[in-house]
C-alpha cells in the first residue's frame, strides 16, 4: 500500500530500535545493546527472517524511509506521543521528516536533544512513580516510571489519572512536578491527533474529542482498530472500525 501510495507508515519505536539493534557502533557492539532482555524482545522478528538476512536487510532499510510523524490540514499522527516542541525540533533536524543513517547514530547519544525527542515521539513521555513503587511490565520488567497521558494537563492530574496504563497502587495524589520532564500538553484545541503504542483493552473509544489511540493490543489477542475519518470536526466512536 505505501509502494502504490495508498498509505503512509510512520516509524514506531520497533522498527527504531530494529534499526539500532542492528547498527554496530564504531567501538564495537551495537547502538542497541545484545543484552538479554533486547534479545529477547527481537526474537520473534529475527527467528521470521530465519535463512532470509537479504529480506531482513531489505527491510531495515525501508525502516529508514519511514516519517516520524504525519500531519495534514485537519489531523497529525504519530506512533506514539505528538509534542509541539519535539515535532518542530525534529521538522528542523531529520531529512523530509526521516532518519539517515548519520542521523541514527547521533540519536543513540543518551541526553542529546535529538535522543529525548526520539525517545519521547516514539516512546511516549514517562514520570517516575513515587518513591518506593514499582510496577512488573508486560515484559516481567520492573518498572518505576509510568506512562503518562500526554493530552491531560498534569497540574489537573494525580498519579493514578495521568497513567496510561491503570496500576491499582498508584495514589490518588497530585503529581510532584519536579518528577515531570516537561509540563506541556495537548491541549484541546489543537488538531486531532491518532497515534498507537499503548496497548490498550476493552472497546475501543476516542480519549477525548481530538485525541485517539487506535493500539488495542492486536498482537496479543486484542482488536485491530482503525478509524474512519468523513470530515468530521469532533471524534466518533461510530467511526472507529475494528476486527
Amino acid at each position: 500500500m505505501v509502494q502504490s501510495e495508498n498509505a503512509v507508515a510512520l516509524m514506531g519505536n520497533h522498527e527504531y530500535n530494529a534499526l539500532c539493534f542492528h547498527f554496530q557502533e564504531t567501538e564495537g557492539g551495537h547502538l542497541r545493546k545484545h543484552l538479554i532482555k533486547n534479545i529477547i524482545q527481537h526474537y520473534e522478528t529475527l527467528k521470521q527472517f530465519q535463512n532470509r538476512q537479504r529480506e531482513y536487510e531489505d527491510y531495515l532499510e525501508w525502516f529508514k524511509t519511514l516519517p516520524l510523524y504525519y500531519e495534514k490540514d485537519s489531523f497529525r499522527a504519530v506512533h506514539a506521543c505528538w509534542d509541539k516542541n519535539n515535532i518542530e525540533f525534529l521538522r528542523q533536524t531529520l531529512d523530509n521528516d526521516r532518519l539517515t543513517d548519520d542521523l541514527i547514530y547521533q540519536s543513540a547519544k543518551k541526553g542529546t536533544a535529538l535522543n529525548q525527542a526520539i525517545d519521547q515521539t516514539l516512546k511516549g513521555k514517562e514520570m517516575k512513580m513515587p518513591e518506593g513503587l514499582f510496577f512488573i511490565d508486560k515484559d516481567g520488567t520492573r518498572r518505576t516510571e509510568i506512562r503518562i497521558k500526554w493530552w491531560e494537563n498534569p497540574s489537573e492530574m494525580t498519579y493514578k489519572s495521568i497513567s496510561v496504563e491503570p496500576i491499582e497502587k498508584l495514589p490518588e495524589k497530585p503529581i510532584d512536578d519536579s518528577e515531570l520532564k516537561t509540563n506541556g500538553y495537548y491541549h484541546s484545541k489543537e488538531k486531532k491527533v491518532f497515534f498507537g503504542h499503548y496497548w490498550l483493552k476493552g472497546e475501543p473509544t476516542p480519549y477525548k474529542e481530538n485525541i485517539c489511540c487506535l493500539d488495542y493490543s492486536i498482537a496479543k489477542g486484542g482488536k485491530l482498530v482503525a478509524y474512519r475519518l468523513n470530515g468530521e470536526t469532533i471524534l466518533k466512536r461510530e467511526n472507529l472500525i475494528y476486527v
